[in-house]
């Protein structure tokens, strides 16, 4: 029982997430996530992150309005 419930509570915070990040705000990103990151999975927030990750590590050839955006979101 208590399985079900956690995995319902993490589902629902995951949807949540998604629904949290604004797209527009990731447009100071889209040159370098065009060059750096796999577009094949799409938007999901699994695909998201793996993104940010590789923006992270290539951070200093970003510019610096992505870097803030993965400031905001954690990234860095």
């Amino acid at each position: 029982m208590m399985k079900c419930l956690f995995a319902a509570l993490l589902f629902g915070l995951s949807v949540t997430a998604v629904g949290a990040v604004d797209m527009n705000d990731l447009a100071p990103c889209k040159p370098a996530a065009a060059k750096y990151c796999d577009r094949s999975g799409g938007t999901s927030i699994s695909n998201l992150l793996q993104c940010g990750a590789a923006l992270a590590a290539k951070s200093h050839t970003v510019g610096n309005r992505c870097r803030e955006v993965l400031r905001r979101y954690g990234q860095l």
